[in-house]
């Protein structure tokens, strides 16, 4: 019974000395873990290394210019998307309902449709579906997309705060999932 007692007094140690670690370990494993990819977001790729995204320009509504500098600390999802593309259409509204849940002073979901002689049929499109929650652009020209080389469309670019490129995501994706949105509150919380 004695050896019993020493064995589960030992046993005890052990544990004691590993909980008093766990809390130290913690902070270091949350510091260096990755956005997590699972389920609606196993197709996003992410970058090796986070580098500065270029200097892209694109219009607003009012055909005035804007730059992604006017999101400067913001957490952006870039959607490259155009009305006559099936899967952009689809796509929509999941990106209006992320930006409905998360989309805060820290967050926001740019749509830069490239739509050229059919850029009329943008403010209706946006309206007859109610997406209210998304900050349209225009790049008729095809120069952020360009300057992204971005080969697919849809195609959806995570910028962090500092206008790092995060990853991307090439092809439609339902963006109103807990994947997505842990994907992008990952980022958002500084996150690798």
């Amino acid at each position: 019974m004695a050896q019993l007692s020493s064995h589960f007094s030992h046993l005890v140690q052990i544990l004691s000395a590993l909980l008093l670690a766990l809390p130290l370990a913690l902070p270091a494993v949350a510091q260096d873990s990755k956005p997590p990819l699972a389920g609606a977001m196993s197709k996003f790729e992410l970058q090796a290394e986070r580098k500065p995204a270029p200097p892209i320009a694109f219009k607003d509504k009012a055909d005035a210019d804007a730059t992604l500098d006017a999101f400067k600390g913001k957490v952006v999802l870039l959607n490259f998307w155009a009305t006559w593309c099936i899967p952009c259409v689809k796509e929509m509204p999941s990106l209006d309902r992320l930006a409905a849940k998360i989309g805060n002073e820290k967050f926001v979901v740019v749509a830069l449709s490239l739509d050229g002689p059919s850029r009329p049929k943008v403010e209706p499109f946006i309206r007859s579906r109610n997406l209210d929650h998304l900050q349209v652009f225009f790049d008729t020209q095809k120069k952020s997309y360009s300057g992204l080389n971005i080969a697919v469309l849809p195609t959806t670019v995570l910028i962090d705060a500092q206008g790092r490129e995060v990853g991307r995501l090439q092809g439609d994706a339902e963006w109103d999932t807990p994947e997505a949105e842990a994907l992008v509150r990952h980022v958002m919380g500084g996150g690798s």
